[in-house]
């Protein structure tokens, strides 16, 4: 099996109220010193065989995100890091 995480985020010239939430309650718990707080969502899907880049593209462009305000990032954990590195 072949594990795919997409990564999705908003654009960064896109409002992030959430994020903005989460950065303006940091100081009521005592973290200082964040400049910004992004939120955005991580996607793990299995397939049976390693998909096709096009394939993972096309899947992540018209499903997964919304191309107009989010963008996404593509990675194969398991191949980013070698068993005998980790």
């Amino acid at each position: 099996m072949t594990r795919v995480v997409v990564d999705v985020m908003l654009k960064p010239e896109i409002l992030d109220p959430q994020g903005q939430a989460v950065a303006d309650a940091l100081p009521r718990l005592g973290v200082t010193g964040v400049r910004s707080v992004r939120i955005g969502r991580r996607i793990e899907l299995e397939f049976e065989s390693t998909p096709e880049r096009q394939q993972l593209d096309e899947l992540a462009d018209q499903l997964l995100a919304n191309p107009v305000i989010e963008d996404y990032a593509i990675s194969l954990p398991e191949q980013a890091i070698p068993e005998e590195a980790a």
